[in-house]
């Protein structure tokens, strides 16, 4: 069992957070949606690579650890890119296009979800 690092300091995003935590939910994820993302995110749980097949819209895409550290950020993915599995990653944040930038979201940082 991992323990949490007390000394890390966890950033909490401003958006409305989705989550698709059952087969059902990650199977779709954000496939055939005609709005891109505003002011929410997709946390796919458990993930470790996503595909974007069928998507209309760019995304970025964060992939956290266990306790919700940034293992690897992908920046403007467009429609039918994939992203291998990610090694060490449990989760996947599915967030609007600019959002990386605009959040300045790094790797080795911890995300309050």
């Amino acid at each position: 069992m991992l323990e949490r690092n007390k000394d890390a300091l966890y950033r909490t995003l401003p958006l409305t957070v989705l989550k698709a935590d059952t087969f059902m939910k990650r199977l779709k994820g954000l496939m055939f949606r005609k709005t891109p993302l505003q002011h929410e995110a997709l946390l796919i749980t458990p993930c470790n690579s996503i595909h974007m097949c069928f998507m209309f819209f760019s995304i970025d895409v964060v992939f956290l650890n266990e306790e919700n550290k940034v293992v690897k950020v992908v920046q403007s993915l467009k429609p039918w890119d994939f992203i291998a599995p990610v090694k060490g990653a449990k989760t996947t944040l599915e967030l609007p296009e600019g959002s990386i930038k605009e959040h300045s979201i790094k790797s080795g940082e911890f995300l309050n979800l």
